[in-house]
């Protein structure tokens, strides 16, 4: 293909930077394990719920709630089958909540500072417990999650659990402390607003006032000195939209002067954190994801991680950061394993599913990513973004398919999918605190329709699912297994297409996505259609692909789609571009054996 002049300057650098993505990397990937981390993020208390009352706004009475007993070898096996590693179990640790169990020694919440009767998972009440909504007989609450962790194991996976450092509930306190440990707060100096032996930061001579707040209680929440709210609110008056259910932990950093620095002595926070990692780490989790970590100085991250990794070497740390400035930072100083990819991939994907991208806009995703595409953690879904299969995002879950095949395959690092992903679950609920919005509610005790019938009382079946949701179930198994069966998936290099095919007049770079998966003598090659429509291609493979993966550039070969099972006969080489039919809102993965 011949390029203009004005595309060979706009796309040199591209071009550079295609044949390099990965040079001088090779043995780093031989060198790692096997295994590339598919995660499976389940919202714990919501999973094995059975109940479909589903009345809004429902206490737990109404509407039921999961157990860790739920999730029993069945159910993990199902899970393990479309391909999975880790299970990524959400809402463990005790979080503040409209349910009473003042019966059991655990203090009652008042409900003015919980949002949704269940409570937000992410307002912790006791670091050193689990949530009680999840036990079957409440005293044995952490027995039964040492149970999970040990049937997760058996079933050959691995775990992980949140671990929220930034912000608390506001009436934390712990029951469940082991003996000696001081509590977070209960030592602190109330009468100034900071002290770097202080565990929050108060608002002497204020208190707490909860304006504006459909919630209205004649025993109104008293909070006197007010603490600051969890988002960095420095005022006695949160709004609804801030996180006003919790308070912010001190960790050193004077806000109100210019965000100074006190780590020396080491913070009594940074030792109470450490300690609560290791708590943990010793009911023998594999991994924390770390709540709004970027929001924690990067100085604490330096300085914990190695101690709990001095234990516990094999124990994964992922950061949930949105500031890409900040990326490296938080991997080469801060010691964190993988970052999630929301900013990057995941906003670029969504808007071009959405219509408003180009899909060459792929590429710029990977480029500022050199040297830590490994580290990237990918996904379509979480509990935080909006459904694929929602109104507010693409209201088809098979419009997913394309973004998803890139998130899985472009590169060696982790992915990740949210439980009823694979079903097409549309999160279209009007659950109460959450409300319809194209998210599952991690508030409110609720039941997913999609989970229950591939649940089928626990037989774990697909009989109860339409043919829609077992076929994108299918497609789910297939790419997720290929990650680890495709070694040029889990370990190969990586060569981004876009550049040769850029003006091409048989590839439309507005909605297509192209590149190359090579390890030893097996190649990938991937490409995927965004468009709504069927269409007919023909892509550029150029010189330097054949150069950079050292491969024969002329060689007549046959490759086998591994997600329809079609043999596709081409010539594989620079001369002549490879003509492909690919449908509407999908991929094609080709796998070809060649010579060197």
């Amino acid at each position: 293909m011949k390029l203009s002049k004005i595309t060979i300057y706009i796309f040199l650098p591209l071009i550079l930077t295609s044949i390099s993505a990965f040079k001088g990397d090779t043995n780093k990937y031989e060198n790692m394990a096997q295994k590339k981390m598919i995660i499976y993020q389940v919202f714990t208390r919501l999973f094995g719920n059975e109940n479909a009352t589903n009345k809004a706004n429902g206490n737990i009475e109404e509407n039921g709630v999961g157990k860790f007993s739920d999730f029993t070898t069945e159910a993990l096996n199902s899970i393990k089958s479309i391909g999975i590693t880790h299970v990524w179990f959400t809402g463990v640790i005790e979080h503040a909540s409209k349910t009473d169990y003042s019966s059991f020694g655990l203090k009652k919440d008042h409900p003015a500072i919980v949002k949704g009767n269940a409570g937000s998972p992410y307002a912790i009440k006791d670091y050193y417990d689990v949530d009680p909504d999840l036990a079957d007989n409440v005293p044995d609450r952490m027995k039964e999650f040492e149970a999970l962790i040990d049937r997760t194991h058996k079933a050959g996976l691995k775990v992980i659990i949140d671990f929220v450092p930034n912000h608390v509930a506001r009436q934390y306190h712990s029951v469940s402390k082991p003996k000696g440990v001081v509590d977070l707060g209960e030592k602190d100096d109330i009468n100034t607003t900071f002290s770097p032996n202080n565990n929050f930061y108060y608002m002497p001579g204020q208190s707490l006032e909860l304006v504006d707040f459909e919630y209205i209680d004649e025993n109104g929440y008293v909070e006197n000195p007010a603490k600051v709210t969890g988002n960095d609110c420095f005022t006695a008056t949160p709004k609804v939209t801030d996180w006003y259910e919790t308070i912010k932990l001190n960790y050193g950093v004077d806000y109100l002067n210019g965000r100074s620095k006190h780590f020396d002595p080491i913070p009594d926070t940074w030792n109470k954190m450490k300690d609560i990692l290791l708590f943990w780490a010793a009911k023998n989790v594999d991994g924390f994801r770390c709540d709004m970590a970027e929001m924690v100085p990067v100085e604490f991250w330096a300085w914990a991680i190695p101690q709990i990794k001095s234990q516990y070497p094999s124990i994964d740390f992922i950061a949930e950061i949105y500031n890409p400035q900040e990326y490296r930072n938080y991997i080469f100083t801060g010691n964190f394993d993988y970052l999630y990819d929301k900013v990057g991939l995941y906003d670029t994907i969504r808007s071009v599913i959405s219509g408003n991208t180009s899909a060459k806009a792929i590429t710029h995703c990977w480029q500022p990513l050199e040297g830590i595409q490994d580290k990237m953690l990918n996904f379509m879904e979480n509990h935080d973004e909006q459904r694929i299969a929602s109104d507010f995002f693409a209201g088809n879950p098979w419009k997913g398919v394309p973004g998803m095949i890139v998130s899985a395959t472009m590169n060696i690092n982790p992915v990740m999918i949210y439980f009823g992903q694979e079903l097409g679950e549309p999160g279209m609920d009007n659950e109460g605190y959450s409300g319809r919005d194209g998210r599952t509610t991690i508030f409110d005790y609720w039941s997913v329709e999609s989970i229950r019938n591939w649940k089928n009382k626990g037989k774990f079946d697909t009989r109860l699912l339409s043919d829609d949701q077992k076929n994108l179930r299918e497609f789910y198994t297939k790419l997720l297994k290929l990650c680890n069966t495709e070694k040029a998936v889990y370990k190969g290099i990586f060569f981004d297409l876009m550049y040769a095919n850029i003006d091409s007049p048989d590839f439309n770079a507005e909605k297509q996505y192209t590149f190359l998966r090579q390890s030893d003598n097996e190649v990938l090659l991937i490409v995927v259609n965004f468009d709504d429509h069927d269409s007919e291609i023909a892509i550029n493979i150029p010189f330097h692909a054949f150069e950079y993966m050292q491969i024969n550039p002329k060689q007549k070969i046959s490759g086998t789609d591994l997600l329809s099972g079609e043999i596709i006969s081409s010539i594989l080489t620079s001369e002549t571009p490879i003509h492909l039919k690919i449908k509407a809102n999908s991929g094609r993965i080709i796998k070809y054996q060649v010579k060197p």
